[in-house]
């Protein structure tokens, strides 16, 4: 098949982008999804400097890597939500500045994201939204109907503007569709679709891992929206068959606590039938990457993201292009 097997960076940053291309094609990847945080990506330095991406590039190629997208979750995480301290830790200075007024920098710099996007020769730019109304997720006490069209009348207010800009530089927007996020199932997905009157420069990063533990159905996903999969994210959950002390709100526990009722595995060690998922987006002509997004709180990640590639390559075919049943048929 020729789609590509690509790393994400995000939980990677901690490691020079220089060092994780290196062990990128150790593991068996074709190419990188980069974050826009640690030295992976960064958009202010792409906007000003001429040469940056330029380098960035061929750090890349003399490791036999290519980029295919990149990601900002962090950035656009504090678009829509209502900031509090939380968000100091995840944005850079410029964008939290004093913390007030956090949530128009965070839009003027994905506009920038864009834009550096586009001089990196990408067209997608994967991240998250945040959300006014996640706090209401739990309609007690019970929540208006109102309160809720608000909620998405204001995402909508913060991000059509961005949207606009992205499509002008011909680059797309692909949510990863996520508890805390304007979208988290595919309910919600609909909605953020019909709040933005289905801007062309607004779709998903397909993430199975976030849908399956909240049991939403993640083949469906991908049918339901299939001219809007800009992207797709390879992770694995694991989630028990039987009923676990801390549910699929977590119970505040951290990962990896036993009593968890779900938790990130390496890929092909989860819950997730990847077999469904790659006929799915061979179903609908999916010819973007198959991003790893590895997590596993009991994993050593060089191992994990060494073996997850290699299950990724093994899982992906190619579709049919013949009914098996043709050679019967009389001429």
């Amino acid at each position: 098949m020729s789609r590509k097997i690509t790393l994400f960076t995000g939980q990677w940053a901690d490691l020079p982008l220089e060092v994780l291309a290196q062990k990128a094609k150790q593991f068996g990847y074709d190419g990188l999804e980069l974050a826009c945080w640690g030295d992976h990506f960064e958009v202010p330095r792409a906007n000003s400097e001429p040469d940056y991406t330029g380098k960035k590039l061929a750090l890349l190629k003399e490791r036999g890597l290519g980029v295919y997208s990149i990601s900002n979750h962090l950035l656009g995480q504090a678009v829509s939500d209502n900031v509090d301290e939380r968000h100091k830790s995840i944005l850079p200075a410029h964008v939290w500045g004093d913390g007030k007024g956090v949530n128009e920098r965070a839009a003027a710099e994905m506009i920038e994201t864009a834009r550096a996007a586009k001089k990196l020769g990408v067209s997608v730019v994967n991240g998250f939204t945040g959300s006014p109304i996640w706090h209401l997720l739990y309609s007690f006490p019970p929540v208006p109907p109102k309160m809720i069209d608000d909620g998405y009348a204001k995402f909508a207010r913060q991000w059509k503007p961005i949207l606009d800009e992205f499509q002008k530089l011909g680059v797309k927007f692909a949510l990863e569709v996520h508890p805390t996020e304007i979208a988290f199932d595919i309910v919600s997905a609909e909605r953020a679709l019909q709040a933005l009157d289905y801007h062309p420069a607004f779709g998903f990063n397909y993430d199975p891992s976030h849908l399956g533990y909240q049991g939403v159905d993640y083949i469906a996903f991908i049918r339901k929206f299939k001219d809007r999969i800009f992207h797709a994210h390879m992770k694995d959950v694991h989630w028990s068959a039987t009923p676990a002390e801390a549910g699929v709100f977590g119970g505040h526990t951290n990962f990896g606590d036993a009593r968890r009722f779900w938790e990130f595995r390496s890929l092909g060690r989860g819950s997730v039938n990847f077999e469904l998922i790659i006929r799915a987006l061979n179903e609908i002509n999916y010819q973007g990457p198959l991003s790893v997004e590895w997590e596993d709180i009991g994993m050593d990640r060089e191992h994990g993201a060494a073996e997850s590639a290699a299950f990724v390559k093994r899982l992906d075919f190619a579709p049919s292009k013949v009914a098996f049943d043709a050679a019967f048929e009389k001429k």
